[in-house]
């Protein structure tokens, strides 16, 4: 292998990225790395500064004003699109006239990697760049992992809080999550109602035929109402047989009514279970926001109480309306009045 031979090799394995220039300026050689750069196109015989465009030192115009810049670092780009930035120190070679010149990314070595396709092998052995790359992938590796990993517990979270605020046995809404939808109500504004729904003879089905059948009975009757509810709406239970509907912006108390007369029709249904029948009823009280000039969650929860004993009180499978006159002891024959005001108001 002759002296020239060897030298070229050299050049390739420890400067990949080298350009060899004759005394016109023209390129004689390239290394494979460079030639990698111009897919499709040789950079032998061609112009050096038809190429590359010197951007500092600013004054270098010609291949003699080049040559005199030996050992001085160079900036550069491609004269054609994508127009890549390279950074890059000349030194004469071997030979008389020639001009080795090595190439390098700087700091855009990650997206050259990546445009160009370039792997280990691209690089001189010794190349600190080689660690570079093996840092930017393992963090990359790493951050999208703590990425994956934050949509997992992120997931969790709503998964949790969600159950959190879930009834496990109906999937509706429990105490605490109709708490923090009845409080979302007020703070908006919106004028509601808060229908106190409760099951009558519930206890007798449990002390018959047994919890399983309870636990069956209060999973038909959570159908019912989320059935004979609007989207809009939250069904939530609150207690072992006590319901509460919130209905959005509801004003008509005729409406009202006639959705909490179909729940309780449909609850005097008798509920199959393992080849016997389960009878009940249900009794609600419905307290309306627009009733009070500042609405209080545990002001309405208590009077919707009373309108709820009430219906009871009356022979069950009811549903009133709550007013000020079921707070005193003989309230009793206004009752009917009274809604029927509340009616004529709103």
């Amino acid at each position: 292998m002759s002296g020239g031979t060897k030298y070229y090799k050299m050049l390739n394995v420890m400067c990949p990225m080298h350009v060899i220039l004759n005394r016109h300026g023209d390129i004689s050689s390239a290394g494979p790395t460079t030639q990698k750069l111009f897919p499709g196109q040789s950079l032998v015989g061609k112009s050096f500064l038809d190429i590359f465009e010197i951007k500092r030192p600013q004054e270098i115009k010609s291949i003699d004003a080049l040559l005199e810049k030996a050992g001085t670092k160079l900036h550069l780009q491609f004269r054609d699109p994508p127009h890549r930035e390279l950074k890059g120190v000349l030194m004469e070679g071997p030979e008389v006239g020639q001009m080795v010149i090595n190439l390098s990314f700087g700091i855009s070595v990650v997206e050259a990697v990546q445009d160009y396709k370039l792997t280990a092998a691209d690089f001189a052995p010794t190349d600190l760049t080689i660690e570079m790359l093996y840092l930017v992938e393992a963090k990359s590796a790493a951050m999208e992992a703590s990425r994956q990993l934050n949509q997992r517990l992120q997931g969790a979270r709503i998964a949790a809080e969600e159950q959190a605020l879930t009834d496990t046995l109906t999937g509706l809404k429990n105490r605490r999550g109709m708490d923090q939808v009845l409080t979302e109500l007020i703070e908006s504004g919106e004028h509601f109602a808060l229908m106190h729904i409760d099951l009558d003879f519930f206890k007798a089905v449990n002390d018959t035929m047994g919890h399983a059948a309870g636990d069956h009975v209060l999973q038909e009757v959570s159908s019912i109402m989320l059935k004979e509810a609007r989207r809009s709406d939250t069904v939530a239970r609150v207690g072992g047989d006590e319901f509460v509907i919130l209905l959005r912006d509801f004003e008509d108390t005729s409406k009202i009514d006639k959705i909490a007369m179909r729940i309780i029709s449909k609850l005097r249904e008798p509920i199959l279970y393992a080849g016997e029948l389960c009878e009940i009823s249900a009794s609600a009280g419905t307290a309306l926001s627009c009733q009070y000039e500042v609405p209080d969650a545990d002001q309405l929860l208590a009077d919707a109480d009373i309108a709820l004993y009430e219906s009871k009180n009356r022979g069950r499978s009811r549903h009133t309306f709550y007013v000020g006159s079921l707070r005193s002891v003989d309230a009793g024959s206004e009752v009917a009045e009274s809604t029927q005001e509340i009616a004529r108001r709103a």
